[in-house]
């Protein structure tokens, strides 16, 4: 496999974004009256999906699909608000302190950072994220200057899974797509997008849910290095 690089997706991938989110969840809703059941989560994930289609489709801002989402979710659960820009901003703002106590990294990426640099590739990430709040994250979890460069598509002005994102973050790297692998946990945005791109992609399903005769799937990062050794 002639490959130079290896671009990896954040949320989910190295970071436990679905893990920090119920964490948070579970501290946060109590103190505005609200249980934290498993129904309650995922009416606050489905919310969270359809409002971030909007800002990678660049109709709305970040900010905006904030707002938007507690616009959905409060009146569900039968939450009194005012639905007036700052007073969601600090309701969201009592969410999000709890949602970045949570960051951690997956127990998989130390040995795999190690061994991908050992192998001689590169990193970097690409993540549909803001650029403040994605790199925080790294940050905080003692990731940052590990993983390479990181390719927002807040800076780059679009977001996956739009191959101008892949486009804009190979050429910023410097590396040909054809001579990249995207590794990450949406086959949507992920793997058919990286693909469609032009990249190499593996599906890290670490759910387990997706058929296991699918094309490079692996469940674990660990079993990223077994999978760039094996011939072509």
């Amino acid at each position: 496999m002639n490959l130079r690089g290896v671009l990896l997706d954040l949320d989910g991938t190295l970071i436990d974004h679905e893990g920090a989110v119920a964490d948070a969840l579970r501290s946060w809703l109590p103190t505005l009256g609200v249980s934290a059941t498993a129904e309650v989560l995922q009416l606050w994930s489905a919310a969270q999906e359809r409002h971030l289609i909007g800002w990678r489709e660049r109709r709305i801002s970040f900010q905006e699909q904030r707002r938007r989402r507690l616009r959905d979710f409060l009146p569900a659960l039968g939450v009194p608000f005012v639905d007036d820009e700052a007073h969601l901003d600090d309701v969201f703002a009592g969410y999000l302190r709890w949602y970045e106590k949570s960051w951690r990294v997956f127990d998989d990426v130390e040995e795999t950072l190690t061994a991908i640099h050992r192998a001689g590739l590169q990193t970097a990430v690409l993540t549909n994220g803001t650029i403040e709040q994605q790199n925080d994250k790294l940050a905080r979890v003692g990731l940052a200057g590990r993983v390479g460069p990181v390719y927002t598509a807040e800076e780059l002005g679009a977001a996956k899974p739009a191959s101008e994102a892949y486009l804009a973050a190979c050429q910023r790297w410097g590396l040909l797509p054809t001579a990249v692998l995207h590794v990450g946990d949406r086959y949507d945005l992920d793997v058919e997008a990286a693909r469609s791109a032009g990249l190499r992609a593996v599906h890290l399903d670490r759910t387990n849910e997706r058929p296991i005769d699918t094309p490079d799937r692996i469940v674990s990062l660990s079993e990223l290095i077994r999978l760039l050794s094996a011939p072509c």
